[in-house]
């Protein structure tokens, strides 16, 4: 058997526990984890730096459209608004009351013996509708006369509106005398008061028959 001799058995030995020194192995780890770092740093700043350049050209391209988009904003306030008035135009005329109607019905009710003399009328603010009536009256019982008037008035009235209430404010005798027909006729004043709703009247429902059961 050859027999070998290791002559630098110390010197390989020595070189190996230096390989092997925790302290350099430490500083080995440290210089690694480092060099980490410092990659994730410069990745992050990469990322910010792209971030802030699409800002940017997010924000020159907001600079640009901000303009039109501010325009745009103020118009469509702008219609609103107009459309906002138009509805309460609409509101207003939809709900406006028409006198015509109301004149032509108290024509119908002045007879040959009567004489309106003045016709106040105010739509107030619940919508009801309130006239003031003045006039004379001839008859044997002008106040008789003045009475047929105001049955009348709230007939025809009652046909078209609701809640119709006419009401003398002044009746009273006068010592004037007028001829009509040939015949001498005493007068009378009056004054009436009409409130109603200018809604539809409410159909009078009909009368409930009563079943008679026969024997």
């Amino acid at each position: 058997m050859a027999l070998h001799l290791n002559l630098l058995h110390e010197e390989i030995l020595e070189q190996r526990q230096r390989q092997r020194d925790p302290l350099k192995i430490g500083i080995m780890v440290l210089c690694f984890v480092g060099v980490l770092m410092v990659l994730y740093y410069m990745w992050n700043g990469y990322q910010a730096l792209g971030i802030r350049s699409r800002l940017n050209q997010v924000q020159a391209d907001w600079s640009k459209v901000e303009p039109n988009v501010t325009a745009a904003q103020k118009r469509s306030a702008e219609l609103n608004s107009i459309i906002s008035t138009t509805k309460v135009l609409d509101g207003m005329i939809d709900d406006r009351f028409f006198w015509g109607p109301f004149l032509e019905k108290l024509s119908r009710c002045v007879a040959l013996n009567a004489q309106i003399t003045s016709v106040d009328g105010t739509v107030l603010e619940n919508n009801r509708v309130s006239v003031a009536i003045e006039g004379l009256a001839a008859g044997r019982e002008p106040r008789a006369a003045a009475e047929e008037l105001r049955q009348l008035l709230l007939e025809q009235l009652g046909q078209s509106y609701s809640d119709v209430k006419v009401e003398f404010k002044v009746l009273e005798d006068l010592d004037t005398i007028v001829k009509i027909g040939g015949g001498n006729m005493a007068m009378a004043r009056f004054g009436l008061g009409v409130t109603f709703n200018p809604g539809a009247a409410k159909p009078t429902p009909p009368p409930a028959h009563t079943k008679i059961s026969r024997p």
